[in-house]
């Protein structure tokens, strides 16, 4: 009966982002040589759960909905920025450098994964367009599905009349040309700027 919940745990950890079998193995006796460590771990995984929810407006995490961005008096309302999920919002909040609004697709568009504009927040972001928005950041990843998702959100955007950017892409501080990857220096050079 142990044997089967411990393997059941293993398990479960093991399909984490990052974690393998043999990562869940070491976690999962860590856990178990701290008791209270485990019991802590296991009261804020249930309290998390039942605490959090989806921004009715971005699709953000938060414990309130609308959330805590969405709801704030100090934000800039008239930009939008398009991310794909929740944890490239994040990001973006710990440089401190962005002051607007977020839209949390919850993907990208993928036709081998069958992802579809309907399967995403595609909707709900079209029916933000009409209110007073200048500016909508497109902030995808720079994948052939985070690109082809970005190129989609874009045409939207400029045929409601907005103006649609997107985050430069290029060689980051501190890189070598000789270790950078042809994609990387292609945009780099596309996308470049009076010195």
């Amino acid at each position: 009966m142990q044997q089967n919940s411990l393997q059941n745990l293993i398990s479960i950890i093991a399909k984490l982002p990052g974690l393998g079998h043999r990562s869940a193995r070491r976690i999962v006796l860590h856990l178990l040589q701290h008791k209270e460590l485990m019991h802590k771990l296991s009261e804020s995984i249930i309290s998390t759960a039942k605490e959090m929810k989806f921004c009715e407006i971005c699709s953000n995490l938060d414990s309130v909905s609308p959330c805590a961005i969405c709801g704030s008096n100090t934000r800039d309302k008239s930009l939008i920025c398009v991310v794909e999920g929740v944890a490239d919002l994040w990001a973006l909040e710990r440089s401190k450098l962005y002051n607007g609004l977020y839209h949390v697709l919850g993907g990208t568009l993928s036709a081998i994964n069958g992802t579809t504009p309907e399967s995403l927040t595609i909707d709900k972001l079209k029916r933000r367009l009409i209110s007073n928005i200048s500016e909508v950041i497109i902030a995808t990843n720079a994948t052939l599905e985070g690109e082809s998702t970005g190129h989609y959100i874009a045409s939207l955007v400029e045929k409601a009349g907005i103006k649609a950017t997107r985050l430069a892409h290029g060689i980051p501080m501190g890189a070598e040309l000789d270790h950078m990857d042809d994609g990387t220096l292609t945009i780099a050079l596309k996308l470049r700027q009076l010195f």
